[in-house]
């Protein structure tokens, strides 16, 4: 995405670029095949682009230079807006550029580099379009016609300023792109075989090209929304088959400005990184289970980058960048740079909140994938057994071996991390003194190779990327896949010689497609912001719900997903084991590895087995062999990833960004799942590991909660509240309490009050929200908690509570959810489970208003929560909490009694078995958004189960179950 902050210094160009444009001007009157108005239209489009390129290069620096004028007097207006005039009107006069060259002597030499090389590619661009005119009449929707308009720029640039370009005819469109397009034809040739003998109307392609030397056109593909719910039908079928074709040609990087819905058609308009070489992963230090099963979702269909999933580079932490997601509304908002105060003499760099860039990938303006989500899965099924039959009489030899000399890209960095490089190395300190930046850009580089498997760690190859970017170019590897070797900037080379075709097809033959399938209905979840967020699936209410053998049944029902759990495990011979499933993290939801937090993590997943097996002791769960064994590999797992983490900040030549601090991801879920073990009679060593780890965690807190912005309880630093003071309470320290105290006075400090009670904004709701999860009833909590050890945090608590109760609707029975404003939420993360589930918990006997809390939770809860899932977040065995405590405290719905509740949610179990939120079919053993939850609330139905409730973060007093 390009900077937002250089509008105003375009003036300050034109002495340093009027020479280029002229020079070419003069070549594109040379050329006899432009017409007068065909040249401007080219030099237009260079100058735009050009201009635009440029203030992303030196925005910094003349802003550096105007206040260096400003400071030292040397601009004399009467008012502010009259010596910026001043000022500009400076670098506009000759001589400005060459006086730089002191201060900033790399600057001259890679100004000329950008402009000589923009300059150079666009006349490049005329004659090629001069010279192919007749044949691109033959592109569809271009027709003859004089050029009209050209727009460089669409993508980075490449190999001396050379960027994809849109130019308008007068009759149509047409794309130039500055590399062979031998491998789109032959991708389409390949599609020819493989979908033979369905219309062409509505199955995937790729745009018609023509080729030439080294450079090549398309069909400008426009886009259209689909018609009607058949269109929408067949375009997600159709993304799964791109992915089955994706699968076996090693496609990657197929982000969302890679594929244009036209109808009910993805077509893929760059199809240049096929053949991807597979890298084996570097060593994470988590254990060999993790590093397996990184690799193993790596070389998945995930790689295709059609999939969702979130980015976790600086900048784009968060973001949806696939082809199938980056859906409306559900996007972070971006920190872009912008000019503050421009117009003045004071104006400076500063950062915005954007929201991120919009492509042309969906086939509706407001998608709903959870509807259409099955037939992808489906059209990635049928197609690829269909590849795998036409394999088996060996039809896919040839079509595959027309790619052996087709030129492709290799990505071995993304480009993120050259971005940010590039904005150092042009950095004012860099063009100052350009020899310590390229040092630095070069150890940086260096250490990222050794973290990323296919990234060149080679000091000559690394030095050519810089210079590409010195040059204002993003590096570019390519090879073929006859060849393998990869050919970088700057005539370099690394890797191995190796043929991609034979080497995408053995994967492809030995791939584990029911991983494959696992992988898309996992990644789903990677669409959303918040999992649950739009439940479009029919209820699932049991048809039938009986009585009887409740407690066989509850038994059998957890040995069953304990059985899951276990043979899920992916595990390894040093001890380690993991899973692969949906894992909410910083950044969003992503398939991977589990973390090691509580909600959907292997924190969690202890927690649960330690708690299966005290269940089984006490005779009140059936026993599932193995799940010894599984939770001392589970432990020394989460030991691993611990100890990997305090290793590598401590060897960091920079602080690393702390973890979240929050109850149920960041540190404070890690702090009280230690707790709870300690409670389940996890043995402590001599040295007391589980309070001296628990202790390491709470001392990574102060730098969490400085770095925090968000205060909730679920990610924020709300919830390292009760961990905290139960971290006090279970070592006599008082450290613990201490840093509870401190989070208090930043509670307090950050909360909002006025007359409708207090909350905490963040980024995606600056006014604040209800709930407890990530509202207002979550803070209140933690305060109302602090407040019962003593702290001055009651009032804000009990204001807290009263923001909540505004936004309960005696119309609908329910507290509003202000993510939408309009309707009710029942679950636990966003509506009345949780307030409910909170309520209950601070209850004292003579507590009215708490008591009234729960009723109308628990009504609301019983007539609007259940059948959408199974899990503790959102689903039914969230709606049992609730209601359990209602039962309790006598305040139930009428006509609700306990055997009425768990045959409820035992029967819809049965039924249709454990369901865990959107990623319906992929099995997940979180303990929040899993079946790992459904598991531990099964034990917890039990009359004298002791198990605390995990919907708060609270592990419990110090004394053993």
């Amino acid at each position: 995405m390009a900077d937002q902050a250089a509008a105003d210094f375009e003036p300050a160009l034109d002495r340093l670029i009027e020479p280029a444009l002229s020079g070419l001007a003069d070549g594109l009157a040379a050329e006899s095949g432009l017409g007068v108005y065909e040249q401007r239209a080219v030099l237009d489009g260079a100058r735009e682009a050009l201009t635009a390129a440029l203030l992303r290069k030196v925005n910094r620096l003349l802003l550096l230079e105007l206040n260096a004028a400003r400071v030292t007097g040397r601009l004399t207006a009467a008012d502010s807006a009259g010596r910026w005039a001043e000022w500009l009107a400076g670098t506009r006069r000759p001589g400005f550029w060459a006086s730089l060259d002191g201060d900033y002597p790399a600057l001259a030499r890679r100004l000329r580099a950008v402009i000589d090389n923009r300059c150079a590619a666009a006349l490049a661009l005329a004659r090629a379009f001069a010279a192919d005119r007749a044949v691109l009449a033959g592109l569809p929707g271009v027709g003859p016609g004089d050029l009209v308009e050209v727009e460089f720029g669409a993508g980075d640039s490449h190999h001396g300023g050379r960027t994809v370009a849109l130019l308008r005819t007068a009759s149509g469109r047409v794309v130039f792109k500055p590399r062979s397009v031998a491998v789109d034809q032959r991708l389409g040739d390949l599609l020819e075989v493989v979908l033979a003998g369905r219309s062409q109307a509505d199955r995937i392609r790729v745009p018609e090209v023509v080729a030439c030397d080294g450079y090549g056109w398309a069909e400008h593909v426009g886009h259209r929304y689909c018609a009607d719910d058949a269109e929408l039908s067949a375009f997600y079928r159709n993304i799964g088959h791109w992915l089955a074709v994706m699968r076996l040609v090693g496609g990657s990087d197929l982000h969302a400005e890679n594929v244009i819905a036209a109808g009910p058609v993805p077509v893929v308009v760059d199809c240049e990184t096929l053949f991807t070489p597979h890298a084996k992963a570097v060593p994470s230090g988590r254990g060999l289970a993790n590093d397996r099963a990184a690799e193993r979702v790596a070389d998945s269909v995930l790689r295709t980058g059609l999939l969702p999933g979130r980015g976790q580079a600086l900048g784009w932490r968060g973001v949806d960048s696939s082809a199938v997601g980056a859906l409306p509304g559900q996007q972070p908002a971006i920190s872009m740079p912008v000019i503050i105060g421009a117009g003045t003499d004071e104006a400076r760099l500063g950062y915005q909140m954007v929201p991120a860039p919009a492509a042309g990938n969906h086939p509706s303006p407001d998608p709903v994938l959870s509807r259409y989500w099955s037939r992808v899965v489906a059209g990635f099924t049928e197609l690829t057994e269909h590849l795998r039959e036409l394999d088996r009489r060996g039809s896919l030899a040839e079509p595959l071996n027309a790619f052996a000399d087709c030129p492709i890209r290799v990505v071995v960095r993304n480009t993120e991390t050259y971005m940010e490089l590039g904005r150092m190395l042009w950095h004012p300190a860099s063009l100052h003194a350009e020899s310590p930046a390229v040092a630095q850009a070069a150890d940086l580089m260096a250490k990222h190779a050794a973290n990323a498997c296919a990234a060149p760690g080679d000091a000559a190859v690394i030095q050519a990327e810089i210079a590409e970017l010195l040059d204002g170019d993003v590096p570019v590897f390519g090879t073929t896949p006859r060849e393998g070797r990869l050919t970088g900037p700057r005539g370099t080379a690394f890797g191995p010689v190796r043929n991609l075709v034979q080497a995408a097809l053995d994967r492809w033959r030995t791939a584990d497609l029911e991983l494959d399938r696992q992988v898309i209905q996992g990644t789903l979840v990677s669409a959303y912001l918040n999992e649950g967020w739009l439940p479009d699936a029919k209820p699932m209410i049991a048809s039938r719900v009986t009585v009887d053998r409740l407690d066989q049944r509850r038994r059998q029902a957890a040995a069953k997903l304990m059985h899951g759990v276990r043979d899920s495990a992916i595990r390894a011979e040093d001890g380690s084991v993991t899973w692969i499933a949906p894992v909410l993290n910083q950044t969003g939801w992503s398939l991977q590895p589990l973390s090691n937090d509580i909600y959907a993590g292997i924190s969690g997943v202890a927690v649960l087995i330690a708690a299966y097996l005290f269940e089984t002791e006490h005779d009140r769960a059936d026993a599932v062999s193995g799940l010894d064994s599984l939770l001392d590999d589970v432990l020394r797992t989460l030991r691993a990833i611990e100890d990997q983490d305090h290793r590598q900040r401590a060897q960091a030549s920079m602080a690393l960004r702390p973890d979240a601090p929050g109850g149920y991801v960041g540190l404070g879920s890690r702090i009280w799942a230690w707790l709870l073990l300690r409670r389940l009679g996890i043995t402590e060593s001599e040295d007391g590991e589980v309070l001296r780890r628990a202790a390491a965690l709470a001392a990574q807190l102060p730098a969490a909660i400085a770095d925090d912005g968000n205060f909730d309880l679920f990610r924020g630093m709300a919830g390292a509240v009760v961990p905290l003071l139960r971290l006090a309470e279970h070592s006599g320290h008082t450290q613990g309490s201490d840093l509870a105290l401190a989070v208090g006075d930043r509670l307090t400090a950050a909360a909002i009050v006025d007359d409708r009670g207090a909350r905490w904004g963040n980024q995606q709701f600056p006014d604040g929200i209800g709930g407890t999860a990530h509202g207002a009833t979550g803070v209140g909590w933690a305060l109302a908690r602090l407040a019962a050890a003593g702290a001055p945090t009651g009032d804000l608590a009990e204001a807290a509570f009263a923001f909540e109760e505004t936004l309960y609707s005696a119309k609908l029975a329910g507290w509003i959810d202000l993510r939408d404003g309009e309707h009710t939420a029942a679950a636990w993360c966003h509506g009345a489970g949780g307030i409910g589930v909170t309520a209950a918990d601070l209850m004292t006997p003579d507590d009215l208003r708490s008591r009234d809390i729960l009723r109308r939770a628990a009504a609301a809860t019983w007539a609007d929560g259940l059948g959408w899932n199974h899990t503790l977040c959102h689903g039914d065995f969230g709606v049992w909490e609730v209601m359990d405590r209602a039962l309790t405290a006598g305040v139930a719905p009428q006509g609700v009694d306990r055997a009425a509740l768990d045959a409820q949610v035992l029967s819809g179990l049965e039924e249709f078995g454990a369901v865990s939120g959107l990623a319906r079919d992929a099995f997940a053993p979180g303990l929040l958004s899993g079946v790992g939850g459904v598991a531990y609330q099964l034990l917890r139905m039990h009359p004298e189960c002791p198990l605390p409730s995990v919907l708060v973060p609270d592990p419990g007093e110090a004394s053993p179950l």
